[in-house]
């Protein structure tokens, strides 16, 4: 089991995207805490960096997050447009 926290930005910037999006990301959430942060069942999963991930909640909604090594803790530092992803 891993923890998974988010970053409070993330918290603020969800409230504005669609409700059918949130709940993906809930979805999301649930199968990081179960399965840690590799998630290649999620559409258009991707390594983004050495320990940084992404996919897509829907077409146009992305969701990043890191995990440094062995750690259990998974920090979501990213859930929005695609147009401003960080990466």
């Amino acid at each position: 089991m891993f923890i998974v926290s988010i970053k409070r930005k993330v918290l603020k910037d969800v409230e504005k995207i669609p409700d059918a999006v949130q709940e993906k990301l809930a979805a999301l959430l649930e199968d990081l805490k179960e399965r840690g942060p590799v998630q290649p069942s999620w559409p258009n999963f991707s390594k983004i960096g050495k320990e940084t991930y992404h996919c897509h909640l829907a077409r146009k909604w992305v969701a990043c997050w890191h995990c440094e090594g062995k750690s259990l803790i998974i920090e979501v530092y990213y859930a929005g447009s695609r147009e401003n992803a960080p990466y």
